[in-house]
């Protein structure tokens, strides 16, 4: 099924409803190949090796910090 979705002033997309019915997950992965994204549930627990680096809610109150700005502090560490 294609369905056409619009982004919103900031950027975001919504997936229907009746997609991620279909998962039992609330966690996608979006991988970028030229002009194309792919979209794929992904189950966070199953995931190995991997951690957070950034938690907006947990380091920074909530609010978001652009990838650019992320990597100036990280490279100042």
């Amino acid at each position: 099924m294609k369905t056409i979705l619009k982004a919103t002033s900031k950027g975001q997309i919504t997936l229907p409803a009746k997609w991620r019915k279909n998962f039992s997950t609330n966690s996608f992965i979006v991988k970028e190949f030229g002009d194309v994204l792919e979209i794929k549930p992904i189950d966070i627990d199953k995931i190995e090796n991997e951690y957070t680096v950034f938690d907006a809610i947990r380091d920074n109150k909530g609010k978001g910090i652009k990838a650019t700005d992320l990597a100036k502090i990280l490279r100042s560490i």
